[in-house]
């Protein structure tokens, strides 16, 4: 199991509105992370007694830098708290926790590296890892979903493969969600690889179903201890689990990637 780290936040920025851009000094978490995990944070506040737990953008293990994007809540919450930290200020974290995406799965095949809002940022370190896996970006295809025109992370994915985007209000991109881009431009893919809200997941999964493309899934789901102890985070699956003997799987120990066709949405 991994151990507590005491980390350092070395910047953090306000990149739109209500969107944050973390850097904490954390090395053995930085050595270890690979897309699609996370990281519980312990903030300093003793009322808040459970951890939040923040997807990770990119990790840098030489620097020893972890990169943490994430949306707050509401001033009074946890990630407001967050919010408010300061560089040098000291963040204890966990992590990295959970599975990670199967990049070796793509093989030499066209990938689509999909995401929606907050559900962006673990893409990042995705696209990194698979361009180095690969060799070659030409054959990935990454399909950004956002609100508006605030499309935060866009310029930095574009040297890792074509870009894609779909804004709700069509400030940017094809107007609509990301299946509305994908059919806009004429996109084929041989494997997804997903995040973001769950209607999103879902019509993905639909997707990917109909065209017998296999398509993995990071889910989202509230967590609160973040070891698969508590059991809060579960997320309905086809089989059944061998912890918890019914048809739900723990998205902090089990996931937060699936196959697509394991989740029943």
């Amino acid at each position: 199991m991994r151990k507590k780290e005491e980390g350092t936040i070395l910047s953090q920025e306000e990149i739109c509105p209500g969107i944050f851009d973390l850097r904490v000094k954390a090395p053995n978490a930085a050595a270890a992370a690979s897309a699609g995990q996370f990281v519980d944070l312990y903030l300093q506040d003793p009322a808040r007694l459970l951890p939040r737990p923040i997807s990770i953008c990119s990790a840098d293990p030489t620097q020893g830098i972890l990169r943490l994007i994430y949306r707050v809540s509401g001033d009074k919450t946890g990630t407001g708290e967050l919010s408010r930290m300061k560089p040098g200020s000291a963040l204890s974290l966990l992590g990295p926790l959970g599975n990670g995406f199967p990049l070796t799965e793509a093989g030499d095949g066209h990938v689509f590296l999909v995401g929606g809002g907050v559900g962006i940022p673990p893409l990042l370190q995705a696209a990194g890892e698979l361009l180095d896996l690969r060799g070659r970006a030409e054959n990935t295809d990454i399909i950004l979903g956002y609100r508006d025109r605030n499309s935060f992370l866009a310029r930095e994915f574009e040297p890792l493969g074509r870009v894609v985007i779909a804004t709700e209000d069509g400030s940017v991109g094809t107007k609509g969600t990301v299946l509305d881009a994908i059919r806009a431009e004429k996109l084929h893919a041989d494997v997804i690889f997903a995040c973001g809200p769950k209607p999103m997941l879902a019509a993905l999964a639909r997707y990917a179903q109909e065209r017998e493309i296999p398509c993995w899934v990071s889910m989202e789901e509230r967590m609160a201890c973040g070891i698969g102890a508590c059991l809060a985070c579960v997320c309905r699956t086809k089989e059944t689990d061998g912890h918890s003997n019914v048809k739900n799987r723990r998205v902090c120990k089990d996931g937060p990637v699936f196959r697509a066709d394991e989740i029943e949405f």
